[in-house]
């Protein structure tokens, strides 16, 4: 998990920097044709962010977690990530990342391998979630950087 949360880290702290020379009009421009903003992106990520924030905590002291996947497309809209500071997104993603890293590093070994599972049955252990986590994180944020 150490070197997981290196990456997460390094992560963070890297594509922030990247992240904020992109400009306000830039922010608001597809990631590809039909697809979300900058913005919107970096908005997913935080409601991302939120969503596994819960789980992560909750899943060190709940056996058997029932976890619920959320709508992310109706999260992004009603959120209306477009029309908010491209700053002042990048603030709260690296800040609330830095916070999910501070919880993950944390998890005792021994909870690692809790299992929860999702309302659909399909059932994940607790490394499974931080390490799709991350993953998925990195994922978007190449969308965004190219």
């Amino acid at each position: 998990m150490q070197s997981l949360m290196e990456d997460f880290e390094r992560t963070i702290r890297t594509y922030y920097e990247r992240l904020a020379q992109i400009t306000e009009d830039e922010s608001g421009e597809a990631v590809a044709p039909g697809k979300w903003s900058k913005k919107e992106v970096i908005g997913h990520l935080i409601d991302s962010a939120s969503n596994n924030h819960h789980r992560f905590v909750r899943a060190q002291f709940t056996d058997g977690l029932l976890l619920y996947r959320y709508e992310q497309a109706a999260w992004v809209k009603h959120q209306d990530y477009r029309s908010e500071s491209w700053a002042e997104l990048l603030l709260l993603w690296k800040s609330f990342n830095l916070h999910l890293l501070h919880v993950a590093s944390r998890i005792p070994e021994e909870r690692l391998d809790t299992l929860c599972r999702f309302t659909d049955s399909e059932s994940v252990s607790l490394r499974f979630l931080v390490e799709d986590y991350v993953a998925h994180m990195k994922h978007h944020l190449k969308q965004i950087t190219g």
